[in-house]
């Protein structure tokens, strides 16, 4: 038979378990709270936030005649998946409220798995060409673009200048340009920068590059005289959980997929696009467009 003591100390013991078992159910539904609440955050609100993202660039390259001139990128729109009329209003209000001289689509207009009725493009069509600039807008094909037969008519009937492994020559106030050249789909299409060394560009002080998979500049940014490579793709993962890797990142999107990097000396920017893919989900991975100030000194 137990003693008084032994029973008193049974009697602590199982109230010691009770409490124990109250802390671990009320923590466990603590945290199911939290979750719930962060899946209703990356389903309903953050995918339909919008940031700004503002950079000064400075290169002793550019021509004094583009000092202060204004480059507004945007990227990935995906529309279909979440991405609609709504959201695509909005971002071009965005995109004019920032009075842009150079506009720059970086890729994945439709996403691939929604099939764009001709509503759908109207829309598209509408919209973007009330993107207003001064000098120009320039677009690249991403690798949702890639088999979509409508992307150039729509980009080309909203003013867009695609740029598949060329470029365009961009003048202001002077006879001292600059370069824009846009890379073809490193995924599915046939990526060439050839051109970037040739006669004509190399005697373009600045050059600015354009294309859809970040990866992609590792392949010409040391043999060839860039100063500028602006990139989508990535959506910095979609979901990006404090103190690991970005749990969505795509083939090609894998290693450059943060705002700003120097490769080899050279600028490289990566936005984190304004639409999804697969799933209309974002979590600390807020939809954003970007804006380069450039100045030469």
């Amino acid at each position: 038979m137990a003693s008084r003591y032994e029973r008193n100390e049974m009697k602590r013991r199982k109230e010691r378990q009770k409490k124990k078992r109250s802390w671990i159910r009320k923590f466990m539904i603590f945290l199911l709270i939290v979750i719930v609440l962060l899946c209703l955050y990356g389903k309903f609100i953050e995918p339909n936030l919008l940031i700004i993202n503002d950079y000064r660039i400075v290169d002793k390259d550019l021509p004094q005649s583009f000092e202060g001139v204004k480059i507004v990128h945007f990227s990935d729109v995906h529309y279909g998946v979440g991405f609609n009329e709504k959201r695509l209003k909005k971002l071009v209000n965005e995109i004019n409220s920032l009075k842009p001289d150079i506009v720059i689509f970086t890729g994945d207009l439709i996403d691939k798995r929604y099939k764009a009725t001709d509503k759908d493009i109207e829309t598209l069509i509408k919209y973007l060409s009330k993107i207003d600039y001064n000098l120009g807008k320039y677009a690249t094909i991403g690798n949702h673009d890639f088999y979509n037969e409508n992307y150039n008519d729509i980009m080309y009937d909203s003013q867009f200048t695609v740029l598949k492994n060329n470029y365009d020559t961009l003048y202001n106030k002077d006879n001292k340009p600059i370069a824009i050249y846009g890379i073809d789909s490193v995924i599915y299409g046939n990526p060439k920068t050839n051109t970037l060394n040739g006669e004509v560009l190399n005697n373009i002080n600045y050059k600015i590059v354009i294309l859809h998979e970040p990866d992609y500049t590792d392949e010409f940014i040391n043999n060839t005289d860039v100063n500028l490579v602006l990139a989508g793709h990535s959506h910095k993962g979609q979901i990006g959980l404090p103190g690991i890797r970005p749990l969505l990142l795509p083939n090609e999107g894998k290693k450059y997929y943060n705002a700003h990097y120097k490769v080899n000396d050279k600028d490289l920017y990566v936005t984190n696009g304004v639409g999804n893919t697969k799933i209309d989900f974002r979590l600390f991975s807020t939809p954003s467009i970007n804006i380069y100030r450039l100045s030469s000194k």
